[in-house]
């Protein structure tokens, strides 16, 4: 149908255009697309076997949905992408607030409009994108806001008593009739506001300041709410619960690889960025890595979770870090070392939410934990568990390098070191590039050298050497010796803290 040759309501009436539901129409796109096999909500990964079948299911029951997880799990991004399951256009009387349908109008305006005009009502045509609206619901949202109140000004504009329901201003969830209308945070609106929606889910209709008017609205409804504001903020309120038809447990990733193509896809890095660092996949799992130890850490508050944007920020973060090394050293291309995971510490610490014993150790040193902990995870995919030569240290693949720090050999690694400077330390280790060598021997130079530094940094969480903070960068060393090591006592206070304030990762 071509809508831009359909100006009234006897045009419409002529093209055969037959009215139906939103949650018809939601149903009639969704049907057809699973018919012919198309991907329904692009671009969401990890839900395939689990969230978006029952999206799916409830979307074919015409179901009002509750979309129920903790943050950063996509809730509001699947709300908007139902938006492409709507006709593409779809016609309204031409100036109704509430997109009346010509032929089954329900607002005063839209009915008005209609006995005055007849065939000759004029017709636009409302695009679906302009059929969504989104309320984050915060605790001075009002009835007024969502479903309306009279408004003096018109009354004494349009001289008309208060009787007359044209002195109604409506709010958002009238004017969302025949649209996808999306409530976030469900809980954290007011108990009574959240019982004036009572009507409106079961019945459809609304009541605006004791106005008799039965006004049937054509609204999906979509809410989200995260299990957390249950127990700190406010709760949905029971009745209002038993009204929404399907409640949907969102999740998190289950894998690194489902992680990854998140990150990816979400990371906004610059074309100059993309083209000037190389990022290797073992940083990227690195990456992904720090978001699961965060799930399980003793101190970050898995009631409130670990969103998903802290992959995406912290992976912004390292190829940032990688950038601006090269920036300062002049040169045209920046490899990703783990020496640049510094930089996705700001990433960390903002994104988590500490227990009691987190706050204690400080934000800083939780993120720096977590980074350690994604390192030491990681390590044995790529080498072999260096616990498991605890009592056999002569078989260790190892030996040879902590024997180099135990004769009192240290590294420092600083973070801006140019690239010559950084093989040239990395290089000095003996057994390093030989260890990479034996378990990764097909690797091309960039990712050989990243496996070296990798498997100086899994050793010193394996406590086989020692790595601890400078000024400017890491320091290695033999992990004994480190443990003796003491400030001369001619050293000033400036020198002491420096030295006692080389901690351990």
């Amino acid at each position: 149908m071509d809508h831009s040759k359909i100006n009234t309501l006897a045009q419409l009436k002529s093209s055969g255009y037959k009215s139906k539901s939103i949650k018809e129409e939601l149903r009639e796109n969704l049907i057809s697309r699973l018919r012919n096999k198309q991907t329904v909500f692009e671009g969401i990964w990890g839900y395939e076997e689990t969230v978006i079948p029952d999206l799916e299911r409830a979307i074919l029951a015409g179901h009002d949905i509750n979309l129920l997880g903790l943050r950063g799990q996509a809730k509001t991004r699947l709300a908007r992408l139902m938006v492409n399951l709507l006709d593409e256009y779809v016609p309204v009387i031409a100036g109704s607030e509430l997109n009346d349908d010509p032929f089954y109008p329900i607002s005063r305006f839209g009915k008005d409009k209609v006995a005055e005009m007849g065939e000759g009502t004029p017709i636009a045509w409302l695009h679906r994108e302009e059929r969504y609206s989104e309320k984050l619901a915060t605790p001075d949202v009002s009835i007024a806001d969502l479903i309306g109140d009279v408004d003096p000004i018109k009354a004494a504009t349009l001289k008309l008593p208060y009787s007359d329901e044209r002195v109604i201003h409506f709010g958002l969830i009238p004017r969302s009739n025949r649209s996808i209308f999306v409530i976030n945070e469900l809980p954290d609106l007011q108990a009574r506001i959240q019982v004036a929606l009572f009507n409106i889910l079961q019945e459809g209709d609304i009541q605006i300041r004791g106005f008799k008017i039965r006004m049937p609205l054509d609204i999906q409804f979509v809410f989200t709410a995260n299990p957390e504001d249950y127990t700190n903020r406010g709760s949905i309120v029971t009745p209002l619960k038993d009204r929404i038809d399907s409640q949907i447990i969102t999740h998190y990733p289950k894998t690194l690889e489902i992680g990854k193509h998140i990150t990816q896809q979400e990371a906004r890095l610059k074309a100059e960025q993309r083209r000037l660092v190389s990022v290797n996949e073992i940083a990227k799992d690195l990456i992904e890595q720090i978001a699961f130890e965060a799930r399980k850490s003793e101190y970050v508050d898995s009631k409130s979770g670990v969103s998903a944007r802290l992959t995406i920020s912290a992976y912004e973060n390292l190829v940032a870090s990688a950038e601006r090394r090269s920036i300062l050293n002049n040169e045209k291309t920046a490899q990703i070392r783990v020496l640049d995971f510094v930089g996705v510490i700001p990433a960390i610490t903002g994104k988590v939410e500490l227990v009691y014993e987190g706050e204690q150790e400080g934000p800083g040193i939780v993120a720096q934990n977590l980074v350690g902990k994604a390192l030491r995870t990681q390590f044995v995919n790529y080498f072999p568990d260096p616990d498991k030569f605890r009592k056999q240290k002569e078989k260790s693949p190892y030996r040879k390098i902590s024997n180099w720090f135990g004769e009192g050999n240290t590294v420092d690694l600083l973070h801006d070191m140019s690239q010559s400077e950084f093989e040239k330390q990395i290089n000095a280790i003996p057994g390093l590039r030989d260890l990479v060598k034996e378990f990764h021997p097909n690797q091309d130079v960039a990712t050989t050298l990243f496996l070296m530094e990798f498997a100086l940094h899994g050793l010193a969480e394996y406590s086989l050497i020692s790595k601890h903070s400078l000024t400017a960068g890491l320091q290695f060393k033999d992990l004994l010796s480190s443990m003796f090591t003491l400030p001369k006592p001619d050293e000033g206070d400036d020198e002491d803290d420096e030295i006692m304030g080389r901690r351990k990762f």
